[in-house]
């Protein structure tokens, strides 16, 4: 074992230590909030670097936004998303990002653990209660209130999505917040939302016209997606197959992945780039996405776009699309042809 490793085991076990204590000892603040208005501050914590993870905090930061409306957002992530996520959120005041590499920027990392202990809060949300990092996080920073998240059993939850990783904070926070002596609308759960402005929506419209050179109505592909989650170039050889014969009227566009690779080897035009939001704006101006679980599947449900997700190994009750039509379809023991019958429910 190398030294670094070592010392990764040796980060790893004092955060287990600490996670278990600190679960044990927290308990969310139960004091009444005798006026709204006087929660000014709120600390949202995620801790975690990936695209998806990210954008899947946009509905609980419309809901807060919604219940305080006056209010300054920090937020406690991962990475060097978030200034490009929530670009087009006014309401959030201060991004404090750990480094993805811990030991490469020390002094960063530090720093931002720091600036938790040092600052006052009105209300700090922990997203992810089995996440150690931020019921960490939640437990050093100073608040009067605080919502540590909380996994009920689904059968013992009123709501049948519950277990959604866009939703169950919202569930959590509802219920919290109304302990806390506010009364909060039963409203529709907000959406995945990367806000996109007119610019860049307009760039995205010239984007698919640059490639399809018509005004026909376009489907997207994503045929990517990391580790075990990404489907063999067979499957998605066949799918494309069907998918083009059964769908003549529409064009066909490949979204690529950063590594600029296609498991249908660029049989159909295809669009790249780099810029999450350039992305997103192309996405919004097609009609449908198909794609495996994934961050670009996830970006494009923070679109307006229909978007329908393949989940072969991890759980679509946690990670599937909403909105607009979009669904998750567990594609385990699923012909082709079943799959696509699906899909084709929600093809205008």
């Amino acid at each position: 074992m190398t030294f670094k490793e070592k010392i990764n085991l040796f980060r790893k076990s004092i955060t287990k230590n600490l996670f278990v204590k600190t679960i044990n000892e927290t308990k969310s603040v139960q004091n009444s909030i005798k006026n709204p208005s006087e929660i000014k501050r709120i600390l949202i914590v995620r801790p975690n670097h990936r695209l998806g993870n990210q954008l899947l905090i946009t509905p609980l930061l419309q809901e807060v936004i919604t219940t305080f409306p006056e209010v300054k957002i920090d937020l406690f992530l991962k990475g060097n998303l978030g200034p490009i996520l929530f670009k087009n959120y006014p309401e959030v005041n201060k991004i404090i990002a750990l480094p993805r590499k811990h030991f490469k920027e020390i002094i960063k990392y530090l720093g931002c653990w720091f600036y938790l202990r040092k600052n006052n809060y009105d209300l700090v949300i922990n997203t992810v209660s089995y996440s150690s990092s931020g019921s960490i996080a939640t437990k050093i920073t100073k608040s009067k209130y605080k919502v540590f998240g909380k996994i009920k059993d689904l059968d013992s939850s009123v709501h049948s999505d519950y277990m959604h990783n866009a939703k169950r904070p919202i569930y959590d926070f509802r219920d919290e917040i109304k302990a806390l002596g506010i009364e909060i609308p039963n409203n529709k759960i907000p959406k995945i939302d990367i806000r996109l402005n007119s610019d860049e929506l307009k760039k995205g419209a010239e984007d698919v016209f640059e490639i399809t050179g018509n005004t026909k109505k376009t489907i997207c592909i994503f045929t990517y997606a990391t580790n075990e989650k990404i489907y063999s170039k067979e499957w998605w050889n066949a799918f494309y197959e069907i998918l083009r014969k059964e769908c003549k009227d529409y064009n066909i566009i490949e979204v690529l992945p950063v590594e600029n690779v296609s498991q249908i080897d660029f049989k159909t035009p295809s669009y790249y780039s780099k810029n999450v939001r350039e992305i997103a704006a192309f996405i919004a101006n097609t009609e449908l996405f198909i794609g495996a679980d994934s961050g670009i599947m996830h970006l494009s449900n923070a679109t307006n776009t229909t978007t329908i997700g393949l989940f072969s190994v991890t759980d679509k009750n946690l990670y599937q699309p909403y909105y607009n039509n979009s669904f998750g379809i567990d594609t385990n023991g699923k012909k082709i042809d079943a799959i696509l019958k699906e899909i084709k429910t929600v093809i205008p």
